[in-house]
């Protein structure tokens, strides 16, 4: 396998009023069970972008097997987070045939859905494998290396689902009803927490 993963914790969780990335979930934090995730990954390399509370979540995450990345400009969009992850990587490992973008506030992923990525990559050589739901494709998402380049040009605040968009067809979907479910205010993470208290949450790592 050449391929690794970005993951995308640069916000500033505005609307959360404190960092979103350090909340207790599952025993750990959520941007930690996201970085365990990834490295159940075997031999991805796994590239942590950072911007707004970027020396306090270092701090407190295991940073074991991860490379850092900071994105000065996290207040412009994720655009330029994905652009300064994908450039991190590349860095490290120039020669990745694809990357996965992740974003560490989807609580129910699944490493089992990353490797679904990764085999029907293998397997059909389409450029993008995308998560499916509410309707739409979009992240987490594995983007071949014959787009590298569009994603290193994107700045602001349009995200991986424009490359989607634009590039449809050649995309396969990968259905994650779960990913609808993200965690941006505090009425959301207290539904997150009621919710785990009712039903056990795979982490197939």
């Amino acid at each position: 396998m050449n391929i690794g993963v970005v993951i995308l914790a640069a916000g500033e969780s505005a609307r959360m009023g404190q960092p979103k990335q350090l909340l207790p979930y599952h025993g750990t934090t959520l941007l930690q069970r996201t970085i365990d995730i990834a490295h159940a990954l075997p031999g991805a390399p796994v590239v942590v972008v950072l911007g707004a509370h970027a020396a306090q979540i270092r701090t407190n995450i295991d940073d074991a097997g991860v490379i850092f990345a900071e994105n000065g400009r996290w207040r412009e969009g994720m655009g330029g987070s994905l652009q300064v992850g994908l450039e991190a990587l590349l860095a490290a490992h120039p020669a990745l045939t694809a990357a996965i973008f992740l974003l560490c506030d989807q609580p129910f992923l699944p490493t089992d859905h990353l490797r679904n990525f990764i085999e029907l990559h293998e397997r059909t050589r389409h450029t993008i494998i995308a998560s499916e739901y509410g309707g739409t494709l979009g992240v987490p998402a594995l983007f071949s290396a014959a787009l590298f380049p569009e994603l290193l040009a994107l700045n602001g605040p349009e995200g991986a689902r424009q490359i989607i968009q634009k590039h449809r067809s050649h995309a396969i979907g990968v259905s994650f009803e779960e990913g609808t479910v993200d965690i941006d205010t505090p009425a959301d993470y207290a539904r997150l927490n009621e919710s785990f208290k009712k039903v056990s949450v795979p982490t197939s790592v």
